[in-house]
């Protein structure tokens, strides 16, 4: 299994240099190799101790990238905190209470700022640490493409906006993905970091206690974690594959077809509409998964990059220089 994922990661790389975004000649994995050469090993090794400390991490690092990508481009913005000039989109519907890993990146940030002072962005460290979250949980790995530079500005009102629901219809998915120059094959491929971390109830309350389209035993069961129907435990949390929470793989897709999707937004991936071809695909086909995983992880990593003399390297994650 190891040796085909190699194999499906440089041909998904071989591809995704020819779908890249525009703006994406500008990035390189390379863009360090002079100026901050211990920088991967820095983000490898803070990631390896932040996953074995908490496997869960990798899922919420993974997400934290896509949060950030989808609004206003993968600029580090969804890293700055409130402050009394800046109103910060940590706290934006889809985010508040649910975005985690703040810390591991601070962590990794200090280190590099330490070997490489005022050259490593912390928008290419969330991109390199999202990538080792996912190989560190057995998923495939890639060259990640860097020199991007971190945004001075955030935008609370993009995020409640432009970040998917879990409530999402297909439709309402494909559009928002769309939107940021992703298609339906990116979109069922990102949904497929789902196979690892956790929801909480809140998330798919409604979806267990609603649906129709769902397994009736399985739906049962995540009632129990989440009573009462009217709220009370929206903290509470359930793998989104339980299958293999914390081992990325298609586990997810395999959820889906019969029909064990958590979140209303994954089973409406499998739910008789035009992307169910390519998620009966994946769940059959770990490889492919892996493959069309990184293509698009790279197509999403290139939405809209500052470079070159736009945006700053910040020096504290948190706020602007």
């Amino acid at each position: 299994m190891a040796a085909l994922l190699m194999r499906v990661v440089a041909a998904a790389v071989a591809v995704a240099s020819v779908l890249a975004l525009g703006a994406v000649a500008q990035l390189s994995p390379t863009f360090y190799d002079g100026s901050c050469p211990s920088l991967q090993s820095i983000v490898r090794s803070g990631m390896t101790s932040a996953v074995q400390s908490e496997p869960r991490m990798g899922a919420s690092i993974l997400r934290l990238f896509f949060h950030d990508c989808f609004v206003n481009g993968c600029d580090a913005s969804v890293l700055l905190d409130d402050s009394s000039t800046l109103t910060g989109e940590k706290n934006a519907a889809p985010n508040a209470n649910s975005l985690r890993g703040f810390e591991v990146i601070d962590a990794i940030k200090s280190r590099v700022e330490a070997a490489c002072p005022g050259t490593v962005s912390c928008a290419d460290i969330l991109a390199l640490a999202a990538r080792d979250g996912v190989n560190l949980l057995s998923g495939p790995t890639w060259a990640v493409p860097l020199g991007r530079r971190d945004t001075r500005t955030a935008s609370q009102a993009a995020a409640n906006s432009n970040l998917p629901s879990p409530s999402s219809s297909a439709a309402t998915l494909v559009s928002a993905f769309a939107s940021k120059g992703l298609d339906s094959r990116d979109l069922v491929a990102l949904s497929g970091a789902h196979t690892i971390g956790s929801a909480r109830c809140a998330s798919f309350r409604s979806r267990v206690y609603n649906d129709s389209n769902i397994n009736a035993g399985f739906a049962t069961k995540r009632r129990q974690i989440c009573q009462p129907q009217s709220g009370g435990s929206d903290g509470n949390l359930v793998p989104l594959d339980a299958m293999s929470s914390v081992k990325f793989d298609n586990g997810y897709f395999r959820n889906l077809v019969g029909q064990f999707g958590l979140l209303h937004s994954d089973q409406e991936l499998f739910g008789g509409g035009a992307v169910d071809s390519i998620t009966a695909q994946y769940a059959r086909n770990g490889g492919a998964f892996a493959r069309d995983f990184v293509t698009a992880m790279i197509k999403m990593g290139n939405i809209s990059p500052l470079t070159g003399s736009n945006g700053e390297i910040r020096s504290n994650c948190r706020k602007p220089n």
